[in-house]
C-alpha cells in the first residue's frame, strides 16, 4: 500500500471536563472515501476539526503528504488542500450565493483592487453550479433558500478550494434523492481525480454505496478500520454502539383519544394550499414528501412562524388563532424544528437556560427572580432521561454534539408538557444509537396521549414509526395511508403526484 495522503495517530483533546478525543487514530488514501462512524458524541467531528486547524490537539501526530503538520487555523488546512463541509451550515445569509462561496477570495475589478468583480465572481460560480447540475443563481441570497440548497452551497464553498483531502459531514442530511445522486456523481469524479475523501454519515444504505473503508470510534477511542464490502451493517453497528440497539416494531395501537388538533382549509401563497388533516391523542401522524413538498412550510404555519392567508385550526375543537409562536405555545403546541441552530437553541447558553426557556413563567418568583433550585433539578432530569452526553448542565449548548443538541431541543418541549408536538426531521443527522431512544421516547409520548405530527424524509423511519402517513406533493395534501396499507412505493407514488 503507498503512503497515505493523511495519517492521525494518537490524537488527544481535552475540554473542560470532557475528554474529546483519546488515543484517536484515522488514514486516508489518495482516490478513496473512507466512511468515519460513531455515535453522536464518539468524537468524529472533533478529530476532524483537529485536523482542519478549528481546534488545537493536546497530544499525537498528523502526516500530510508525507510531512507532519499542524494547522493553526482553518485558512492554513484549506491552503494546504483540506477543505471540510460541517455538518451544520456556516452561511452568511445575507450575503448571496458567489459571495459565500468565494468569501475572502472574491476576483477584484482590474486596476482597482479595493473593488469585487461581481461580474466574473457569478461567472466563476455559474461555472462551477453547473458542474455541480446545481439549478441556482450566483445571486440568489443565501436566506431564500431552503436548507437542502443551503447545504449545496456549502458543499460547493469546498470544492471550490480544489481540496486534495476533502471531508464531508452529513453531507446528506437535507437532500432529496435527486440531490444526493447529484452529489455520488461528484464524489464519484473527485475520488477518479486522487481527492481522498472524508465521508462522515450515520445512513448505512449510503456508507454501503460508495466508501471503500469505515473506521468507527466510540467515547473518542479508535475502535477498528475495516474494508466496506467485507464488514456487514450490523457489525458496523455493533462496534458503534457497544450495546444492543432498539429494533423492534412499535406495537399497533388501536385506540387513540379524542381529536387533538384539525387544520382546514389552510393556504399560504404557493407553499401551502387548501390543507386539511387532524391529528388525535395518542397518535403519531407522519408526513411525507420530497424536498419542496412543503411540509417545514405547514409546521411553521401551524406554529405560527410564518402568517398564513386563510385557514382555520382548532385545539382541542376549540377554535385558535396562531399569530406568532408564542400563541402556538400558550395552545399547547410546541415545535421541533430542522435547523436546530437557528430555531431551536441558544447556542451560546447553558443545557439548563435552553431546557427552561419555553417554560420560564413556571420557573419565575414574584419580582421576576429565578427559581434556580427548580431550573437546575429538571434540566437533571432532561440529561437523565434523554442521555445527554455533557459535562453538566452549565456547558454552553454550542459545545455538544449535533445529536446532544438536538436532545437538549426535545427537552425543551418536554419540560414545558406541550400537548401537541411537531417534530420536523427529529433524526437528521443523529446516529443509530441515539435514533433508537428518540424513537422510544416518541413512543412513551404517544402513550402518555401526546398527539404528536413527525416530518421525516426517511421513508423507513415513516413507516415504523407512524400510525397514519399523510404525503404532500407541491403544497397539496396528495394522499393519507393507514399503517397497514402503506409501503415506501405506494408513498413515493403519492410524493410524485402533481394534482391540478
Amino acid at each position: 500500500m503507498s503512503e497515505p495522503l493523511l495519517r492521525m495517530e494518537g490524537i488527544d483533546k481535552s475540554f473542560p471536563g470532557v475528554q474529546a478525543l483519546q488515543q484517536a487514530q484515522f488514514e486516508l488514501l489518495a482516490g478513496e472515501v473512507h466512511a468515519l462512524m460513531g455515535e453522536n458524541g464518539a468524537g468524529k467531528s472533533t478529530l476532524m476539526k483537529v485536523l482542519t486547524g478549528v481546534y488545537r490537539k493536546d497530544a499525537g501526530t498528523v502526516r500530510y503528504q508525507g510531512k507532519e503538520v499542524e494547522f493553526s487555523h482553518t485558512k492554513a488546512a484549506q491552503d494546504a488542500g483540506i477543505s471540510i463541509i460541517h455538518q451544520e451550515l456556516n452561511l452568511a445569509p445575507d450575503l448571496t450565493v458567489a459571495q459565500n462561496i468565494y468569501i475572502g477570495r472574491e476576483p477584484r475589478m482590474k486596476g482597482f483592487p479595493l473593488f469585487i468583480d461581481e461580474k466574473k465572481l457569478n461567472e466563476q460560480v455559474r461555472v462551477l453550479l453547473k458542474k455541480m447540475n446545481l439549478h441556482l443563481e450566483p445571486d440568489t441570497p443565501v436566506a431564500d433558500l431552503t436548507v437542502a440548497k443551503q447545504q449545496m452551497v456549502e458543499i460547493a464553498k469546498a470544492l471550490s478550494f480544489n481540496a486534495k483531502a476533502l471531508v464531508m459531514d452529513e453531507p446528506t442530511a437535507a437532500l432529496s434523492d435527486s440531490e444526493i445522486a447529484d452529489l455520488f456523481r461528484i464524489i464519484g469524479e473527485l475520488k477518479a481525480s486522487g481527492v481522498g475523501i472524508v465521508y462522515i454519515s450515520h445512513r448505512m444504505d449510503e456508507i454501503k454505496r460508495i466508501t471503500d473503508r469505515v473506521t468507527v470510534m466510540r467515547d473518542g477511542a479508535y475502535i477498528d478500520t475495516v474494508r466496506t464490502d467485507e464488514v456487514t451493517i450490523d457489525r458496523i453497528i455493533s462496534m458503534m454502539v457497544g450495546r444492543a440497539v432498539y429494533q423492534e416494531s412499535r406495537a399497533k395501537a388501536s385506540t387513540y383519544g379524542e381529536t387533538a388538533l384539525e387544520v382546514s382549509g389552510l393556504n399560504r401563497g404557493r407553499a401551502l394550499k387548501n390543507i386539511g388533516f387532524a391529528v388525535r391523542k395518542g397518535e403519531i401522524l407522519g408526513f411525507a414528501g420530497l424536498v419542496g413538498a412543503g411540509r417545514t412550510e405547514l409546521a411553521r404555519a401551524i406554529f405560527g412562524a410564518d402568517p398564513i392567508d386563510s385557514g382555520e385550526v382548532r385545539v382541542h375543537d376549540r377554535q385558535v388563532r396562531i399569530r406568532s409562536p408564542y400563541d402556538a405555545v400558550r395552545a399547547g403546541i410546541g415545535y421541533l424544528s430542522e435547523d436546530r441552530k437557528r430555531f431551536g437553541l441558544l447556542v451560546d447558553m447553558d443545557v439548563k437556560t435552553n431546557v427552561a426557556v419555553a417554560s420560564l413563567r413556571g420557573f419565575t418568583r414574584l419580582g421576576g427572580w429565578m427559581k434556580a433550585g427548580a431550573v437546575a433539578e429538571v434540566a437533571e432530569s432532561v440529561v437523565d432521561k434523554l442521555k445527554v452526553k455533557t459535562p453538566g448542565i452549565d456547558q454552553e449548548v454550542k459545545f455538544l454534539s449535533g445529536g446532544n443538541q438536538q436532545k437538549v431541543v426535545i427537552g425543551k418541549w418536554l419540560t414545558r408538557d406541550c400537548d401537541i408536538l411537531i417534530f420536523d426531521e427529529p433524526t437528521r443527522g443523529i446516529d443509530v444509537g441515539a435514533k433508537s431512544e428518540i424513537y422510544k421516547l416518541l413512543e412513551e409520548l404517544a402513550g402518555q396521549g401526546k398527539a404528536i405530527i413527525m416530518i421525516s424524509s426517511e421513508l423507513p423511519e415513516i413507516l415504523r414509526m407512524s400510525h397514519r402517513i399523510v404525503v404532500m406533493c407541491e403544497g397539496r395534501i396528495t394522499g393519507e395511508l393507514s399503517r397497514e396499507e402503506a409501503t415506501q412505493e405506494k408513498i413515493m407514488s403519492l410524493a410524485t403526484a402533481r394534482m391540478a
